[in-house]
């Protein structure tokens, strides 16, 4: 008996050592692929974000190959493309079970962005509803992973170096536990359907700093984790008419902020609560420095897991935004970034966080300051 517990825990000791093994050899695969996603860009508002029209007539218009390769030339060497849930599932369906029409065109983007020499992230980017239904029922957790299985399979035919997978945008789920357990099924069922491909994972709620810390790494090595960062919403999402209500009323709010900046600016805001709010803007010091530390945090806990970091999406709205404040917000965090060996993905190309000014179906203008606030080709 005793011989036999032994050679059985022997055994036991060889295949957790093999396991262990197996993992760290996936996990510099990951390390690897993560050079890939250096300097990205997120193509927004294409195939996600547009709940009233994916039709072939506004995709065409809204981004097309012209703009793809514009990505490429101005040094983006991935691009994030959002794509949502709904429409992968709409009528009529193909024999692998998604929306025949609509990964025709998907298939489209990612060729064009492969052969431009770009990574592309496949970002699962649901609207709320579809959210809602993935943080409270079974059955909508159990859609989710069934359509990832979908996708991963159909796009698991492509070069394996340079699709990557991110399990959900901002999956607004606020239990951590919750999250941590439906994305593990989905990145399973990602696994399942190709083997070969890197996973993005993220934290619950919104994919800030402190919603990735409450995360343990997944079982699976060849694992990317992402974050967003956005800090301090108070300057990089004013005048925006969504989040927090009082946003809107905001305008000109100056990055780094002074004490007489910023008297002004209290005064656009009607209500004393709101306004004490803003107030911490610059009470909170927010400067490179402190940018640096949020970021920091980040990098410690891909170092104290041995994991590799992106942030995938950052950006400040752009429509009342002083452009010198926004440009010197961008360089401050995409010089943390990379001081901390994090790659980065932009919000967005075209959109109210952009890096070209685009009308549907015309060409895009560049916005030279804001290439050289992320440090590409002018």
């Amino acid at each position: 008996m005793r011989l036999r517990f032994c050679c059985f825990l022997a055994v036991l000791i060889f295949a957790l050592s093999a396991a262990g093994q197996d993992n760290s050899a996936k996990s510099q695969i990951a390390f690897s692929r993560a050079q890939h996603l250096r300097h990205g860009i997120n193509a927004s508002e294409w195939f996600a974000q547009s709940a009233s029209d994916y039709s072939a007539s506004r995709t065409s218009r809204y981004t097309d190959d012209a703009d793809i390769a514009l990505m490429a030339k101005l040094g983006f060497d991935n691009v994030r493309l959002s794509i949502d849930a709904t429409p992968l599932e709409q009528f009529p369906l193909s024999k692998e079970g998604l929306s025949a029409d609509f990964v025709g065109r998907l298939d489209h983007a990612v060729d064009a962005m492969l052969a431009a020499g770009m990574a592309v992230q496949i970002d699962v980017h649901p609207e709320s509803t579809y959210k809602t239904q993935v943080r409270t029922t079974s059955e909508g957790a159990e859609r989710f992973v069934m359509l990832w299985r979908k996708l991963a399979a159909h796009y698991a035919t492509r070069d394996p170096e340079k699709v990557f997978f991110e399990v959900m945008n901002e999956p607004e789920v606020s239990d951590p536990y919750r999250w941590s357990g439906i994305q593990a099924s989905a990145a399973a069922a990602i696994r399942e359907a190709a083997p070969k491909n890197t996973i993005i994972a993220t934290g619950p709620n919104y994919s800030s700093i402190a919603d990735l810390l409450t995360q343990q790494p997944l079982p699976d090595g060849n694992v990317i984790y992402t974050f967003h960062f956005y800090e301090p919403h108070e300057f990089t999402h004013q005048g925006a008419g969504w989040g927090v209500p009082w946003w809107s009323y905001t305008h000109g709010i100056p990055y780094p902020a002074t004490d007489s900046s910023m008297q002004e600016v209290l005064q656009q805001v009607p209500d004393a609560a709101n306004r004490y709010a803003l107030e911490h803007y610059w009470l909170d010091h927010w400067d490179a420095r402190r940018i640096r530390l949020q970021i920091d945090a980040a990098a410690a806990w891909g170092h104290e897991h041995n994991v590799p970091l992106i942030c995938n999406e950052f950006g400040a709205y752009r429509r009342v935004t002083a452009p010198a404040s926004r440009m010197a917000w961008i360089h401050d965090v995409r010089t943390a970034l990379e001081a901390d060996g994090i790659g980065w993905t932009m919000w967005d190309y075209r959109g109210s966080f952009g890096v070209v000014f685009k009308e549907d179906g015309q060409s895009a203008k560049v916005d030279p300051a804001v290439v050289e606030a992320l440090g590409l080709k002018k």
